[in-house]
This record gives structure tokens, C-alpha cells and sequence, in this order.
């Protein structure tokens, strides 16, 4: 297995585990928060979509066809709405996911090997610091967000996946 193996793998698996998350979720139950202050559902899901699109831009991979303002509606500042109106349906979500994954996978494939060690974009460095880095969080991102809704889930009375 290579490098691009392993990062193609996370991605993969990232969304594979996603997507079995909110399969037996609803538009309404993507709203919930498990504790008030908590994200619900939806709007990490477009935060995540949003990011993936930033991280791909960032280095200098095309970015995703996200609808006019999508980024600036999974800010901070919006995760604090609860108003369904400020998010999308759940088939949205699902449609950005597969192109966030398709978009993650040619990037990984766009790389050259040689370019993995190389330093990530400055605004990223300081946490993501090689390139190869920045691409493995493509996938890690999503297997974060969505332990994050084990709690929601179990709130909801949804059946144990793990």
C-alpha cells in the first residue's frame, strides 16, 4: 500500500461512516443538539463540505460547485441558528458529500508523491503541516465530525452502528 492508498482509504472511510450516520436520519432530526451550545447535525455537515472545498483550494486543487453563499452559511456565527430555514435538506447534504469526496479523491491522485513532505500552505501549517497532512484530514475531518453524532443518535433512540 502507498501514501495515496492509505489517504484515498481515509476519505473513503470518512464518508462510508458518515453517510451510515445520518442514513436513518431526517431533516428535523439533523437540527437536534444533544446539549445546548452543541453543533447539531446539520450544520456540521456543511461545515464540513465547506472546509473540504477551502482545503482543496488551499492547495491549489479545483474547489467544489457549492451554492452562492454555502460557505458563509457554516460560520461560527451561524452555528448557533436553529432555524431550518438557514440549512439545507438532508439530499443536499448527501449530493455535496459524494462531490466532496469525488473533488478529495482526484486531489489525492493530483498530487505527486514528491509533493507529500512538502510544507502546507502558511494559513494551514500550524496545525496541518505538510502537504500530505492537509490531504489526510480530507477523511480524518469527517470520522470527527461524525462521532460527534454518536450522542444525537443515541438521543434519538437510533441503534448502535459500533
Amino acid at each position: 500500500m502507498t501514501t495515496k492508498d492509505l489517504l484515498r482509504q481515509l476519505v473513503e472511510f470518512g464518508h462510508q461512516v458518515t453517510q451510515m450516520y445520518v442514513a436513518d436520519l431526517n431533516d428535523a432530526d439533523l437540527l437536534l443538539r444533544i446539549v445546548p451550545g452543541a453543533n447539531h447535525i446539520a450544520w456540521q455537515l456543511g461545515h464540513q463540505v465547506a472546509s473540504t472545498s477551502h482545503l482543496l483550494k488551499a492547495l491549489g486543487h479545483p474547489g467544489m460547485a457549492l451554492p452562492d453563499g454555502f460557505e458563509a452559511a457554516y460560520t461560527a456565527e451561524t452555528s448557533k441558528s436553529d432555524k431550518p430555514s438557514d440549512f439545507a435538506p438532508k439530499a443536499k447534504y448527501l449530493a455535496l458529500m459524494e462531490q466532496a469526496k469525488a473533488a478529495s479523491l482526484a486531489a489525492i491522485d493530483a498530487t505527486p508523491d514528491s509533493a507529500l513532505d512538502n510544507p502546507a500552505p502558511e494559513p494551514l501549517r500550524e496545525y496541518m503541516p505538510t502537504v500530505g497532512f492537509v490531504l489526510s484530514v480530507l477523511g480524518t475531518h469527517w470520522l470527527m465530525h461524525a462521532g460527534q453524532f454518536i450522542p444525537i443518535r443515541r438521543k434519538l433512540g437510533k441503534q448502535a452502528m459500533f
